[in-house]
């Protein structure tokens, strides 16, 4: 079972050696059809709403690994349950909201059920894209490396599985 109540309060937040707040964010996608040739992408609003989509992210947590704060955030924030993958890389960004630099961690996240009420399902929306349009419709430059990374690893991975099936064996 799921927690339906989203943390608060920055009494457990994480800090890097310079002192900027570490957040930790996943890109959650997941294949249209099992085929894998339609990957989506799922953005959300802020909670504040008209300031642009982005993927799921927030404070990582003492009492928490990465991978942790990663799955949590995304299912306080997009809904979403899943499986959190390698690393997709560590970005440094001023927050122009707060005007202090932060330290994000991003990563892939392979939905597996999608929630229709989360902890904040009254102040956010959801909605699944084609990558082009998931970058287009993502504001932050940093999130739209991350995706960018995950789409050429996605690619990667299923070119080499392409090249190792043996087309004789489908008959």
């Amino acid at each position: 079972m799921a927690c339906m109540v989203s943390r608060s309060g920055r009494e457990l937040q994480r800090y890097d050696t310079q002192g900027r707040r570490q957040v930790v964010g996943c890109v959650p996608y997941r294949y249209k059809n099992c085929s894998h040739d339609e990957l989506e992408i799922l953005l959300i609003s802020s909670q504040k709403g008209g300031q642009g989509m982005m993927f799921p992210k927030g404070g990582w947590e003492l009492d928490e690994s990465v991978e942790e704060a990663a799955s949590r955030e995304s299912l306080e924030e997009a809904g979403v349950l899943g499986n959190v993958q390698d690393e997709l890389g560590k970005w440094n960004f001023l927050s122009k909201r707060h005007g202090t630099f932060y330290e994000g961690y991003m990563f892939p996240l392979l939905v597996t059920e999608q929630l229709d009420f989360w902890p904040e399902s009254h102040v956010r929306q959801r909605i699944w894209l084609p990558v082009a349009e998931a970058r287009d419709a993502c504001r932050h430059w940093w999130m739209k490396e991350a995706l960018d990374i995950l789409v050429r690893r996605l690619t990667f991975l299923q070119q080499e599985k392409d090249e190792n099936v043996n087309p004789c064996a489908q008959c």
